[in-house]
Parts: C-alpha cells; structure tokens; sequence
C-alpha cells in the first residue's frame, strides 16, 4: 500500500491558514505510508502535468491531527512521488495537535 489510508474529506476543525501561512512553515520529509489523503479522485490530467505547481504551492501540505498525518493538498505530489519509487516526500505540514495544546500521548488517545 502506497499511503497509510485514503479517506473523502478532512476529519479534523478547520485551521484557517492562508496561503501565506501555509509558506511560513519549512518543509520537512514524511513518509508516504504515514499519511492518510483526504480526496479519493486523482485527476490523471493534473498527475502527468509538468507545470501543476505553477500557480500554487511547491510543498504539498499536510496536517497532523490526534496522531494521524492528514494530506490536505498534494496528493498528485505523493503519487508521482511513488511512481518514482520514493518513499518519502517533502510537505509542509502544520501541527494542529501542538495548535490545540495536545501532546503526542494525548492526541493518540482521542
């Protein structure tokens, strides 16, 4: 299995980040058997795409949310990605567990 589980919609509170608050957090590396996406669809237009990220982000993002890391936006990222053998991917991720004062024990709990 490529990702950790495929799943039609965000499970977690909206965060209300902008683009702009999206660009302030670094990128870091996740694995892609760690992240649960949040579309089922995969446009195929859009994955074989050479420009997809011209208007938009270089980093997908993801959000990490009682325990579970959340792809909100990316998914053709992490395809490709896997297409080409990679293992992992670069993606900003925000940490609305941190966000909501929870530690890692406590968000796996609820």
């Amino acid at each position: 299995m490529i990702f950790k589980g495929v799943r039609d919609g965000r499970p977690y509170p909206d965060h209300g980040l902008t683009l702009r608050d999206w660009s302030r957090i670094p990128p870091r590396q996740i694995r892609l058997n760690e992240i649960v996406t949040t579309t089922k669809v995969l446009e195929l237009d859009r994955l074989l795409s050479e420009d997809s990220t011209f208007y938009g982000d270089l980093f997908p993002h993801a959000v990490l949310w009682h325990g579970v890391l959340y792809l909100e936006d990316g998914v053709h990222h992490a395809v490709r990605s896997a297409l080409r053998n990679r293992t992992v991917l670069h993606a900003r991720v925000y940490d609305l567990d941190a966000e909501q004062g929870l530690d890692a024990e406590q968000a796996t709990e609820q």
